[in-house]
């Protein structure tokens, strides 16, 4: 068994096969030189999560700390995991994975990988993979290109590649883009800069609040143990958020009007929420950004950011031009424009030496797809924490590896059984459910879906918390081999 990726999820996989699977063989591979995954990755100032602890943490680790966590208060967990659970021996770090070609004669996947700085190529073989490396491209973030960006003197940054030398003090400095990331680094920056202009092409929604859970606080006052103080918090969390998802689809402006008074109430009663603060789509068809004790308002109120809604015509020497006219002096360009996304770690896949194209794929709930053998895949919610999806994913590749040991199986594979062949394919994601830019522009790279429960990637945890526990591996969907 490999286990690609030593991120949240990977390192999440590896506690699982330990406990449910134990005595399996297995390694875990991991591009960077630590642990951590996006943790790692991003080193902007004021890197944080965007989801609350309590469920982005696993569902075996109590959280104790404040709900919105840094990145190094994030690793600081994971590395406890890795220790209670002597997993650190299965970890190899800076294996680069290229290939990864399937051989139903052998009925294994045999890996290639590049090895440290100097990519000494390294082969692995494994009768499963257990993709965990994410959605998007660790090694660069997405920037467009606009014209005159050549002739810009000053710097142009991504935030997922931050350099150690940047100084921001007493620079002007603009940041594309408005969502989370944004939402992260503008109140970080603010103090020491001059000036902080956020750029948008279009607003997106904020959901201002305090970094705390009364209930929790409680609970410990109490002298409640943090085994339940978690379960409890992340119950009363996880129906928060389905009750606030059900009334952003039933009842989308009453929502829409609740979260802007709550921008309101941060920036005062005078403040023009339009255009600068008032989307044209409905809440939760892009990801909301929540603003832990409303700090980016704060920055706004005490004049040391601002927000420009307008679009670029170009680069000058100093600047911005926008398409209204007007301009926007800078020394430090600041692209939070996203990412790139890939597809199973951009690695080179085939099966019996004939490429594997994802896109002329069907997904089996999200995590397999057909034509593929002995392969899982961890894609989180868009509209709920990663991890909750990522241990319930565990829990069914754990089940589904002993059925297959129990029944002396060595492959299966998902496949459209004969009421499934003439059903509609659809794209991956429904764009009018949910539709941010990075999955836009990947979309023709990833699986299809269909029009039936098992052929579909539902991003509902409410269903799926129930489904994937009753998974009959019996169904014709998995064709195994001896």
């Amino acid at each position: 068994m490999l286990i690609v990726g030593a991120g949240i999820s990977g390192i999440g996989a590896a506690y699982h096969l330990t406990t449910q699977c134990p005595g399996t063989r297995f390694a875990v591979l991991e591009a960077q030189d630590g642990f951590g995954g996006t943790w790692r990755t991003h080193r902007y100032p004021g890197i944080r999560s965007d989801s609350d602890l309590y469920t982005f943490g696993y569902r075996f680790k109590p959280w104790t700390g404040k709900p919105i966590a840094t990145a190094a208060e994030i690793r600081d967990y994971l590395e406890e995991v890795i220790d209670d659970h002597d997993l650190a021996r299965h970890i190899r770090y800076r294996h680069r994975i290229v290939s990864a070609s399937w051989s139903s004669e052998d009925a294994c996947w045999t890996i290639e990988a590049l090895r440290g700085e100097g990519g000494e190529t390294v082969r692995f073989t494994a009768n499963f993979l257990w993709m965990c490396q994410g959605y998007y491209r660790h090694s660069e973030g997405y920037t467009p290109e606009w014209p005159g960006m050549a002739e810009f003197k000053g710097r142009i940054v991504h935030p997922q590649t931050w350099p150690d030398d940047l100084d921001i003090s007493g620079k002007r400095v603009v940041v594309i883009g408005s969502g989370a990331t944004a939402a992260t680094l503008v109140p970080s920056i603010a103090p020491a800069a001059e000036h902080v202009t956020v750029l948008q092409r279009s607003p997106t929604y904020f959901i201002p609040g305090r970094n705390k859970i009364e209930i929790a606080d409680t609970l410990r006052e109490l002298g409640v143990s943090e085994d339940w103080i978690h379960e409890i918090v992340r119950r009363k969390i996880l129906f928060d958020q389905a009750t606030f998802t059900r009334r952003s689809m039933s009842e989308p402006e009453v929502v829409k009007q609740e979260l802007l008074a709550g921008v309101r109430a941060h920036l005062g009663p005078d403040a023009e929420l339009d255009p600068h603060f008032t989307p044209s789509y409905r809440p939760w068809r892009q990801r909301i950004a929540f603003v832990p004790d409303g700090d980016l308002f704060k920055a706004i109120a005490a004049g040391k950011a601002s927000v420009v809604t307008d679009e670029i015509e170009r680069f000058t020497e100093t600047g911005i031009q926008l398409k209204s006219g007007d301009t926007l002096e800078a020394d430090i360009v600041v692209t939070a424009t996203g990412f790139n996304l890939n597809v199973l770690g951009d690695i080179a896949f085939s099966i019996d030496g004939k490429a594997l194209d994802f896109a002329d794929t069907v997904t089996y709930r999200g995590m397999m797809f057909t034509g593929v053998p002995n392969m899982a895949w961890v894609f989180g919610y868009f509209r709920a924490s990663w991890t909750l999806r990522a241990d319930l994913v565990a829990d069914f590749v754990c089940r589904l590896l002993e059925h297959m040991k129990a029944s002396g199986y060595r492959s299966v594979v998902p496949a459209l059984r004969p009421e499934d062949r003439d059903m509609p394919l659809l794209p991956w994601i429904d764009p009018e459910n949910f539709n941010p830019g990075y999955l836009m522009r990947g979309m023709h790279l990833l699986p299809k879906r269909g029009d039936k429960p098992e052929w579909q990637h539902s991003q509902d945890y409410w269903t799926e918390k129930d489904q994937f526990p009753t998974i009959d591996l019996a169904d014709p969907a998995f064709v195994y081999a001896t």
